[in-house]
């Protein structure tokens, strides 16, 4: 069976001596390379190719988050996993947008850490716990802030109307509704069409729903 071929990242030698060990015991896994900064590292994973890097992220020089998207951008199918002691939420989403595929914080049992590197091998994500729910709780808040920016495509008083047509209400009917002129009410419906990339009332009724505007 081939091993797992790891490269380890970190800027304390000691540390790094110890994953290493750790990773050793192990005889699915083989560490191929070692780097104590961001540089280097780029060019150990670019000379070895290793299938997935256990990445320290405050490193000399270039930081683990800069060397990450460096690696990524060359290499996508090379698995970078965080391995830190930062459990903020800046570093956490810093370097999952530089493209890591897990984040595992220093206190990890090494059981967790081998298991951590054979998912990610997998194409699984590797999170810790309290590193998960902060990405959950990230992903909830990009959600609902792209929510309320599909509902203010339109204004106010054009949801008003695109609810009004939603009920089968009739131009004539949505103006005495509303206390505004038919033409005004035909001018809204052409706009709203148009916000929407739609060409009738249905589309755009059909469209709103699916973005939650209506």
């Amino acid at each position: 069976m081939n091993k797992i071929r790891i490269v380890v990242v970190d800027d304390h030698p000691l540390l790094r001596e110890g994953l290493i060990k750790i990773l050793s015991l192990e005889d699915t896994l083989e560490v191929v390379g070692e780097a104590g900064d961001g540089e280097t590292a780029v060019q150990v994973v670019e000379e070895l190719q290793p299938q997935v890097v256990l990445m320290d992220i405050n490193l000399p020089g270039m930081d683990g988050i800069q060397a990450c998207k460096a690696i990524k951008s060359k290499y996508p199918e090379i698995q970078v996993i965080a391995l830190t002691i930062y459990d903020d939420d800046k570093h956490v989403l810093e370097i999952v947008r530089a493209g890591a595929n897990g984040y595992l914080l220093k206190d990890v049992e090494p059981d967790n850490l081998l298991r951590a590197i054979k998912e990610a091998a997998a194409g699984k994500a590797p999170l810790h716990p309290k590193i998960a729910g902060k990405l959950l709780n990230e992903y909830s808040r990009i959600a609902h802030t792209l929510e309320t920016a599909e509902q203010e495509v339109l204004t106010p008083r054009e949801r008003e109307v695109l609810s009004l047509i939603a009920k089968g209400t009739t131009n004539r009917l949505i103006a005495k509704e509303l206390f505004i002129s038919e033409k005004t009410v035909k001018n809204h419906i052409t706009n709203i069409f148009r916000k929407l990339e739609v060409k009738d009332r249905t589309e755009a009724v059909v469209e709103a729903m699916k973005r939650n505007i209506i």
